[in-house]
């Protein structure tokens, strides 16, 4: 199931690195990266955790992406 992502562009308007990111929400530089490109769906627990320093409803970070958007 593709999942699509916010990140890279929430992560500049707030001024944040992967690695500040990773920190704040308990994860790694490495598996920010990977799920910035795709490559990695975190935990439901990891989503919420992100959104949370977005201020952002998990939604607005995370989206479905082809047929599963539908």
């Amino acid at each position: 199931m593709p999942l699509g992502n916010r990140l890279k562009e929430l992560r500049a308007a707030k001024g944040l690195n992967q690695q500040e990111l990773g920190t704040l929400v308990g994860a790694s530089r490495q598996t920010i990266s990977l799920i910035e490109r795709g490559d990695y769906n975190p935990s439901i627990t990891l989503a919420l955790r992100i959104a949370k320093v977005f201020e952002k409803p998990v939604d607005d970070v995370f989206y479905l992406t082809g047929e599963d958007a539908e």
